[in-house]
């Protein structure tokens, strides 16, 4: 499953558009990150807890896209974005989204 987030995939050309797919996942915090995060706010710096845990979340969502999209009957995704959202101050929301096309080589 090829995705890209440009609107066309240079050396192929778009067959068939199948329409809107997505991938979501919610996830609760991780307290040991949660916690690392309390006491590097004290002196500053990356998050690297947070930003493990956010990027297996976005994975988790293009996987789940891509999964979503396979079952259309797509080969590839164009126009991927993200979205996020937090939700009552501990859940983390991630959505991919994009368009699920059958594209083939030129």
């Amino acid at each position: 499953m090829l995705i890209v987030t440009s609107n066309d995939v240079p050396g192929y050309r778009i067959t068939r558009v199948l329409g809107e797919v997505n991938g979501i996942t919610v996830r609760t915090r991780n307290i040991g990150a949660q916690f690392g995060a309390a006491l590097k706010s004290l002196g500053g710096g990356e998050l690297r807890g947070l930003t493990r845990q956010l990027t297996e979340t976005r994975q988790e969502a293009v996987d789940r896209l891509g999964e979503n999209a396979t079952a259309m009957g797509a080969n590839a995704v164009v126009a991927m974005r993200y979205d996020s959202n937090e939700i009552n101050g501990t859940f983390q929301e991630v959505l991919a989204y994009g368009t699920a096309v059958i594209i083939e080589q030129v």
